[in-house]
């Protein structure tokens, strides 16, 4: 087995990662379907193993999810290295992928990358998913970056604390009096699990954690309603859908305002936040890892050894999924 991986195959399996098929492939490196299809397989020859799995669209193998990785980190050194050289064009962006989960998406996030110097140039391809999901972009080279709820480094990569984000279980003073026995002596633990509950995705957990945590055992809600954006999410639980886990900065005004209660105001549930990220030597990720960094210490108490704050629950394993809170919601946590 030759031990070189030959870069102009290497970029084309990316081209074909990223396009979806050799077709797409071979429009955007403006060469034949041939000649794609035949340094893929030159590729996989060179590496004694199957890169890609030919489906609708095309996913990397396991080995095939290291050479994309590969690739990615070498586009990412070539373009750093050519604005070092000044051999960029005029006003060519830098482009990072960064994977966030919704409800950071929806409330810190993209105030962090408010503090990036606009004259670096950066663009960003913001994908959403779990936090418990995103370490899995990483993994797979689809991502540079990624709000996670692991603090185990992904092969590569590095990873530091943000903090925790904390949720608190709300909901209407009507919803509450009607389902969950608000101004009564009935413990909430022997009623909620029949009350409507409004879950992100059905990944989305952490309503069922906070349950858990009151002593419900594993029993599932009977009346689930799915809502799997963060910003339709505090709709549903404001307009009395069902009872629901918000974030604090969501939650807060509705609860100074009136609109929603605290159901249980002794507990809460804390998710904790790591940034992970590719061990590179790229001036540009290391700008928006900072920014990240700083954000976060504001914005959830972030950094080593950032703690709960107050009683609750054990704290939720991560956030909620998808395209995004946390986390995992599309990005919710997911404890």
């Amino acid at each position: 087995m030759m031990s070189e991986l030959p870069l102009d195959q290497v970029r084309t399996l990316l081209a074909v990662v990223d396009e979806g098929t050799f077709d797409a492939a071979a429009s955007a490196l403006r060469v034949t379907p041939s000649a794609v299809s035949q340094r893929v397989k030159a590729l996989e020859r060179r590496t004694g193993r199957v890169l890609l799995m030919r489906t609708k669209p095309v996913r990397p193998t396991e080995s095939g999810e290291v050479v994309v990785r590969f690739a990615r980190q070498l586009a990412r050194l070539e373009q750093d290295a050519q604005s070092a050289l000044g051999m960029s064009g005029p006003g060519e962006p830098t482009q990072l992928s960064i994977a966030v989960n919704s409800d950071s998406l929806a409330t810190w996030f993209l105030p962090a990358l408010g503090r990036v110097p606009e004259e670096l140039g950066i663009c960003y391809e913001l994908r959403r998913e779990d936090q418990d999901h995103t370490a899995a972009l990483l993994r797979e080279g689809l991502v540079m970056a990624a709000v996670t709820s692991s603090p185990e480094a992904v092969s590569g990569c590095s990873v530091r604390s943000l903090g925790r984000m904390r949720y608190l279980p709300v909901a209407t003073a009507a919803f509450a009096e009607r389902w969950l026995g608000r101004g009564t002596a009935t413990p909430l633990r022997e009623l909620i699990v029949d009350a409507p509950v409004v879950d992100f995705d059905r990944r989305d957990d952490i309503q069922a954690s906070f349950t858990r945590a009151l002593g419900c055992g594993r029993r599932a809600a009977r009346r689930r309603h799915f809502v799997p954006t963060s910003e339709g999410f505090v709709d549903a639980v404001a307009a009395g859908m069902g009872w629901g886990m918000l974030p604090d900065v969501h939650a807060r005004p509705l609860l100074d305002s009136g609109r929603l209660v605290v159901l249980a105001p002794d507990r809460h549930v804390d998710v904790p936040l790591y940034w992970q990220q590719w061990k590179l030597d790229s001036p540009a990720l290391a700008t928006v890892a900072g920014a990240v960094a700083a954000e976060a210490a504001e914005a959830l108490g972030g950094g080593a050894g950032a703690g709960r704050i107050g009683g609750g629950p054990p704290e939720a394993r991560a956030g909620r999924t998808g395209s995004g809170r946390p986390g995992t919601r599309a990005g919710r946590a997911t404890p």
